[in-house]
């Protein structure tokens, strides 16, 4: 299978028909794991990578679950294709720009991702819509179990699993949310919010994880420490907050409504206009319309499009997804020019309808 041929429009993580999904876009669990015979990454050398990359993956294809999967070699895909499984969440920022042996192993119905040869030999997560933390740890719990039976991990009976980053030993594991948070940010509480879970040692990133800024109000929730916890009180401590997350959001919102509802349908309806009219327009500027739009819906402002269509454009609209729906590389200019076409095409349409490749 081609990198660009996953027979989703987009991962379940974004098709919003999960728990809470008007606000909560996905929940992710992920664990960081090491082999025992390897030293860590960052004492790695280029034979040591080239190893682990080679053995891991072999043993990964061992599994009955890699029936289902492909295995990408991403140091040997262009920059395109790495980026455009970034934009798909299947893998991260720093897989991608790592150099040396890696690769990833995809499910191809995109619920859970192994990658290889990232901070850790492996990271493995598993990505549910909307707010589900005990579907994804189930599913992750027996994706562990299973890759134990063909991998020692590195660990220790007194720490745990033992980590590149010693906030990640014990458990190994990292909790987070995505959640799309608009009216807090027209609202300027969204900074008191973040105030406030950096206390409870909860961090706050942007749409694509460490390092990256938030786009289209979208941002990731995620504890930061997992030693001397148990997998169930690290769900316990982030799934505790987003409850109160969600009720300040929706309060932001019918405080939107009733005290500026003018306002609001005016930037709604702008923001439409802008992505149907559009003679060029920019990956950033696309995320925050489309945020806009996507608060319309969920708020009734806008009645003929709908939360998967809208979802689908947040994808189809990086850099990546567009070159490969037009199947050439693009420089920025081109893609701005590319990305208006593609949105007029797509929002004058009946919604539901599917891109065309």
């Amino acid at each position: 299978m081609k990198v660009d041929h996953f027979p989703n429009l987009v991962g379940p993580w974004m098709r919003g028909s999960g728990p809470q999904s008007d606000i909560v876009i996905s929940s992710r669990v992920r664990l960081a794991r090491n082999v025992a015979e390897f030293p860590f990454i960052m004492r790695c050398n280029e034979m040591d990578r080239a190893n682990i990359e080679s053995t891991v993956s072999r043993r990964l294809r061992e599994l009955p679950l890699a029936r289902t999967c492909e295995y990408f070699n991403v140091a040997t895909l262009k920059a395109v294709d790495r980026q455009y499984l970034v934009e798909r969440q299947l893998i991260s920022r720093e897989l991608s720009e790592n150099q040396g042996a890696r690769g990833v192993l995809v499910d191809r119905d995109e619920n859970f991702s192994v990658m290889i040869n990232e901070e850790d030999h492996l990271r493995i997560q598993v990505m549910r819509s909307g707010l589900d933390f005990e579907d994804a740890f189930q599913q992750i719990e027996h994706l562990d179990n299973a890759i134990d039976e063909k991998i020692c991990y590195a660990f220790h009976p007194q720490y745990g699993y033992l980590t590149a980053c010693p906030t990640n030993v014990g458990t190994g594991m990292r909790v987070s949310v995505m959640l799309h948070l608009p009216a807090l940010v027209l609202t300027k509480q969204i900074e008191k919010v973040f105030r406030s879970l950096q206390k409870i040692n909860l961090a706050v990133r942007g749409l694509y994880g460490e390092g990256s800024q938030a786009m289209g109000d979208f941002y990731q929730i995620s504890n930061q420490i997992t030693l001397g916890r148990s997998e169930q009180q690290l769900i316990e401590q982030v799934g505790s907050v987003v409850p109160v997350i969600i009720s300040y959001e929706r309060k932001a919102r019918q405080y939107l409504l009733q005290d500026s509802r003018d306002d609001l349908q005016r930037q709604v309806s702008k923001a439409l206009r802008t992505l149907q009219k559009a003679g060029q327009i920019s990956s950033e500027e696309t995320m925050h319309l489309l945020s806009k739009v996507r608060l319309g819906i969920n708020l009734s402002l806008i009645s003929d499009l709908d939360i998967p269509t809208v979802n689908r454009l947040f994808v189809y609209t990086q850099p990546a997804h567009l070159q490969k729906l037009r199947g050439s590389e693009m420089d920025t200019t081109q893609r701005n020019k590319a990305r208006a076409v593609y949105l007029h095409s797509q929002l004058e349409q009946p919604s539901g309808d599917a891109p065309q490749s």
